[in-house]
């Protein structure tokens, strides 16, 4: 059987047009492709910008800020010697830009100058870490991106 011009044109339009779908399907069912926003509330969030950067440029004012580093068993949050536990308030936010899932918040009840992550809450990759804390009632906030 001999298959002229205009039908391959179109057997070769179909089969292109089925190859698109396929793609586009694909990447609306997959999971590997579900990208979330970066944050829920982002215009909300975006009216108070100005309250973090005045409590970014108090941490930066310190004269120790607080510092991070990678352990053996996890990743370490040490803040300022000099200052006394009892007077600070805020959370631990670790941000996971690729997976929303992976998001958690730790509450900061601190009994010494260090905190430590475990292991177990974080999986290999990027994170940002965003410290919002309060000592004496000003704000502060500490923004750092780890590859753990």
């Amino acid at each position: 059987m001999k298959i002229n011009w205009g039908t391959g044109i179109v057997i070769g339009m179909v089969l292109f047009i089925s190859f698109i779908m396929f793609l586009v399907i694909n990447m609306l069912t997959d999971k590997k492709f579900d990208h979330d926003l970066v944050t829920e509330d982002y215009y909300k969030r975006e009216l108070h910008y100005q309250d973090e950067i005045n409590a970014e440029t108090n941490a930066f004012a310190l004269e120790k800020n607080i510092s991070d580093h990678r352990a053996k068993n996890g990743w370490i949050i040490e803040f300022p010697k000099n200052l006394e536990l009892s007077k600070i308030s805020g959370n631990i936010n670790f941000y996971r830009p690729s997976n929303q899932k992976l998001d958690f918040n730790i509450p900061l009840n601190l009994k010494a100058h260090q905190v430590l992550i475990h292991d177990d809450k974080l999986v290999s990759g990027r994170w940002n870490i965003n410290i919002h804390w309060k000592y004496e009632g000003k704000p502060y906030l500490y923004k750092n991106e780890i590859v753990y």
